[in-house]
């Protein structure tokens, strides 16, 4: 009983750290750029904004790179990272199945379509946002309709149709690609789906809050359904959950959550795959624990990553790469360790 009580002090402990961490990296990662700022001039910046300041003592374009240039992209990084990791740890407590990420139910496939369409046509702005976000939220329904049979639906069933939906969005992605201008929208096509914040402004941060914020605090209150649900339907069934109500509830909040950041960013894959088995090292598989200490991990990681895309080189490195690059082998090592240790029943 003695290791169980220090493993709870610790895993107490544990989340105010990593918050701590995570405040200190994002006034750290305004001072990072080309156009340098000093920590102190951040500070006072920022203080400035929520009490009256005598004089001014720090540059005007300081201001503006800080205020309107940094500090939405901040927010973002954030924001997405915060929410692709919760999705991914409740997806792979729904689906019991350590391989599961958001991309399982087809919204990032539909959400990457809607925005290439929306470049196709010439849309941007809050439009292309819009689009996107349309069809990220039209594939869950499809996959939702193409999965239900006779009002019920199977874990095996449903992540088959995401398959299907994910499928038919990427084939027309492909098509989109082929008709657009090789010049001028084409590029663009392909940095977009790479995925990238460097363009994100206020109205974005809108879009990300009411898409991701909402999401999240309704996933955190089922946060001991997805415990029931992650012993099987069987058994949750026999302890009171209601599985379907669970099931399409979390599916649905974590279909926002990634046509949100998909119609803001692009594609960021790995975020969601890979932050749910570090916090599950870290405090164990109840996600009433887990599941706040996973979010700000991914909030820490993708501003790091945001913040090694805009300064490794002249040119900035689409977020998607980065997560890629970092999370294939990570993700090769946890699934070493699951294999050696019994898989998910090791956990």
């Amino acid at each position: 009983m003695s290791g169980v009580t220090r493993r709870s002090g610790a895993s107490a402990l544990l989340l105010p750290i990593l918050s701590c961490a995570l405040v200190l990296a994002m006034l750290v990662s305004v001072t990072i750029g080309r156009f340098d700022i000093r920590l102190a001039d951040v500070v006072t910046i920022l203080s400035s904004k929520l009490i009256s300041m005598p004089s001014a003592t720090w540059d005007g374009m300081a201001e503006t790179v800080v205020m309107q240039v940094r500090l939405p992209r901040i927010f973002a990084a954030v924001l997405m990272g915060f929410g692709l990791s919760i999705s991914g740890a409740a997806l792979q407590g729904l689906f019991r199945n350590p391989l599961v990420d958001p991309g399982v139910i087809g919204v990032t496939a539909g959400a990457g379509f809607g925005g290439t369409l929306a470049i196709l046509l010439g849309i941007g702005g809050y439009g292309l946002l819009v689009i996107a976000f349309g069809f990220g939220i039209a594939s869950v329904v499809f996959v939702k309709f193409l999965a239900s049979v006779g009002g019920r639906t199977s874990m095996l069933t449903l992540v088959l149709a995401g398959v299907v939906i994910s499928a038919f969005f990427g084939a027309a992605i492909s098509i989109a690609k082929l008709l657009a201008d090789p010049f001028q929208k084409l590029p663009a096509i392909t940095y977009w789906l790479m995925g990238s914040i460097a363009s994100v402004g206020y109205a974005d941060l809108i879009l990300l809050c009411v898409a991701i914020l909402p999401a999240t605090i309704i996933i955190y209150m089922l946060r001991f359904q997805i415990n029931l649900m992650s012993l099987g339907e069987e058994r949750a069934q026999a302890l009171g959950a209601p599985v379907a109500t669970v099931r399409w509830t979390v599916l649905l909040a974590t279909a926002m959550i990634s046509a949100g950041v998909v119609a803001t960013s692009g594609i960021i894959g790995w975020v969601g795959l890979v932050m749910p088995h570090v916090a599950r090292a870290m405090v164990g598989a109840n996600h009433g624990r887990m599941m706040p200490v996973c979010g700000v991990l991914g909030a820490i990681y993708l501003l790091l990553v945001d913040n090694l895309a805009r300064t490794a080189t002249t040119a900035e490195i689409p977020l998607g790469i980065i997560t890629a690059l970092i999370g294939v082998p990570v993700f090769a090592v946890i699934l070493r360790k699951l294999q050696a240790g019994g898989g998910w029943g090791g956990d």
